[in-house]
């Protein structure tokens, strides 16, 4: 009934915010830590543990190192001696197969190609960090830590449209092994000045047929410098979404990359 269904909403609201607290808190603790333990022209594999880290919130965190740092990550939470792991991998390093390899060290470990999940012994950790580097360096080139983005088509914004978005839709559901269709457009004009709100994200307008679309680019805070908001030679990389708010439904487009001037 719509009373009980009110009021496991208002649970699932108040445990997703918690959920989101800790999460945020925890990325802050693994972000401090990454300082005094990652070396970046030496490291090629990044290996973070400590104690009483949640274990619901370890894997989406590492997926959010590997935004930033771009390399394979493993977060441990450490409880009574023994680490519990979750790793997150990029293209070109099998996770499982790293796994497998340092097994020697592990209590138990499991999982694919880009995600897996792990037991260690508190004192081996050490030893799991650096032999778990060294087989990153060995398969790892320079080149394979420079995050590519596949643009699988160049448009014009004032074809981006509710018709465009009926079509895509057609492509759905959307996942690991079907992506989203990410579009590049050129030469765009602002319409407004791009800011950066809540943690680093990247928020903005652009202008096409006298009408204006919203952009947002989650956690790409960093790139507002590549804007220029008195220039029409913008370039932007994106998928194309609906944003729900306020009961109201519009078109949006989630921001990939951005870049000003000569291509």
């Amino acid at each position: 009934n719509t009373q009980r269904a009110l009021h496991l909403a208002q649970v699932l609201e108040r445990e997703n915010k918690y959920r989101k607290e800790i999460d945020t808190h925890t990325l802050e603790e693994a972000l401090e830590l990454t300082e005094s333990t990652f070396d970046p022209l030496r490291d090629k594999a990044l290996v973070l543990a400590k104690e009483n880290w949640h274990s619901g919130v370890i894997g989406i965190v590492a997926s959010r190192l590997i935004e930033r740092f771009y390399r394979p990550t493993v977060m441990i939470t450490i409880e009574n001696g023994i680490g519990k792991g979750s790793a997150r991998s990029i293209p070109g390093f099998d996770i499982y197969n790293a796994l497998d390899e340092v097994s020697d060290l592990l209590e138990q470990f499991g999982g694919h190609t880009y995600a897996a999940g792990l037991s260690v012994k508190g004192d081996r950790i050490e030893e799991f960090r650096d032999r778990l580097n060294d087989i990153a360096v060995r398969q790892l080139s320079d080149d394979d830590l420079i995050p590519k983005l596949r643009i699988d088509a160049e448009i014009d914004l004032k074809d981006v449209n509710g018709t465009l978005l009926s079509a895509l839709k057609m492509f759905a559901p959307f996942g690991q092994d079907n992506p989203m269709p990410v579009f590049m457009s050129h030469n765009v004009q602002l319409a407004d000045y791009p800011r950066v709100v809540g943690h680093n994200h990247l928020k903005f307008q652009v202008k096409s047929n006298g009408r204006s679309i919203d952009c947002i680019g989650f956690n790409l805070g960093d790139l507002i410098r590549r804007l220029d908001p008195m220039r029409p030679n913008n370039h932007i990389v994106y998928t194309v979404e609906e944003n729900d708010w306020g009961g109201q439904i519009y078109l949006q487009l989630r921001i990939r990359d951005v870049k000003n001037g000569n291509l």
